[in-house]
This record gives structure tokens, C-alpha cells and sequence, in this order.
């Protein structure tokens, strides 16, 4: 399968990389995306089925804990009481809750749980998109969008799993979930960076930003 059209960068320098039983994987060789081929992604329907069974409580502290990793170069690096759209909030909402209550006025999106596009139309002084990447089906126009929402000097937290080679990706659990259809690498983060001018900064396995200039 090749010549299908990058969903980050719109090259059609695309090769296959792995399949299994259920779906092939293709890799870009200008932005370094493995991504899920079109003819493999749910229905709209069939992804909001898959998204309604998450169970995102708020008095979860393990859950706290691990979207905790996405509020620390927040906090690092925002000022206190700042403006944050918490984009693909989920069903629950947990992590612009968490942000609001150390102090940061916050709006949410997602397109099948908070669908109000009104917050799109604002800007703000930092995004954060916790477990989104891997499930955004047109990168290539929604990334731009969602970067123009920030102000200068201002933050998008990102916290996708990273690919790291062929070999672990072959057994990789999170490629099985089926919403998940995009997978970036530390070198597809640079080429985002370098195509924004923005500075990047790789917090931890899934944890990275982009800064202004």
C-alpha cells in the first residue's frame, strides 16, 4: 500500500510499515508519522461508542496522578491564573478540573462531548491535548488551527506514546485500540517544531510541548 497521502504532512512519501490481522500501518518518511490508512478508521458512531466506555472519575487519584505529568510544564512554565482550553476533553473533563483548581480559568472542547464551537473562535495562553493526537484524523488542517489559538509566548501541552522503533512497535498495546490511528514520534515532534518556529521540549515518555516565540 503505497502513495496514500500523509494525514500530518500531506506527502504521499508514505511506505507500509507493519500490519496485523485487523489493520495496516504506514509510515511517512518526510514527518516520521506511522499512521492508519483511511479504509481502517471507524465510523463517527463507532468511535463515540468506543469513547463512552472510558470511566474518567475525578476521585480516580491514580488517574489524577498520571494527567498530573501534563500539568507540570503547565505550571513551569504558565503564569498563575492564566487563560487554558483543555482540547478532547473526553466525556470527563478531569484534567481542566484538576487545572481549575490550581487557579487557571479554563474551557473545554471535544466534538462529541463538549461540541461548542464558540471556544474556538477565543485564544488563550496555553492548550492542553492529553490522550488526542493518536485519535485526530486531519492533523494536516486541525494542528495549524489549534496552534493559531495560542498566543505569543504561549504553551501546547501534548501527551501522546511515542513510537520508538519497528520492533517495539509490532507489540505495542496502544496501536490495538481501535480510535487509534496516529502514532508521533520524537522526530515527527521536531518536524512539527521546526515547520511552527516553535521551541520544543520532551518532558517525559509522553509528555511534550511547544512554545511560542
Amino acid at each position: 500500500m503505497t502513495g496514500v497521502a500523509c494525514i500530518l504532512c500531506g506527502s504521499d512519501s508514505t511506505e507500509p510499515y507493519w500490519h496485523d490481522q485487523k489493520r495496516a500501518y504506514l509510515h511517512c518518511r518526510v514527518c516520521e508519522l506511522v499512521f492508519v490508512p483511511p479504509q481502517f478508521w471507524l465510523s463517527s458512531d463507532e468511535e463515540r461508542c468506543e469513547y463512552d466506555k472510558h470511566d474518567n472519575n475525578p476521585d480516580d487519584a491514580g488517574y489524577r496522578v498520571f494527567l498530573g505529568r501534563a500539568i507540570e510544564p503547565v505550571n513551569r512554565l504558565v503564569m498563575s491564573e492564566a487563560r487554558g482550553l483543555d482540547f478532547g476533553c473526553g466525556p470527563g473533563p478531569v484534567l481542566s478540573m484538576m487545572l481549575a483548581e490550581q487557579g487557571y480559568c479554563m474551557s473545554t472542547y471535544d466534538k462529541f462531548y463538549a461540541p461548542d464551537t464558540c471556544v474556538l473562535e477565543q485564544s488563550y495562553d496555553f492548550i492542553t491535548m492529553t490522550e488526542v493526537l493518536e485519535h485526530i484524523h486531519n492533523p494536516f488542517e486541525l494542528l495549524p488551527k489549534v496552534w493559531n489559538l495560542i498566543h505569543p509566548n504561549g504553551l501546547l501541552v501534548v501527551m501522546t506514546k511515542r513510537v520508538i522503533s519497528l520492533e517495539r512497535f509490532k507489540c505495542w498495546h496502544y496501536k490495538n485500540d481501535p480510535t487509534h490511528i496516529a502514532f508521533y514520534s520524537e522526530q515527527t515532534f521536531e518536524w512539527i517544531a521546526n515547520l511552527w518556529g516553535a521551541d520544543l521540549q520532551i518532558y517525559s515518555k509522553d509528555v511534550v510541548t511547544f512554545q511560542k516565540s
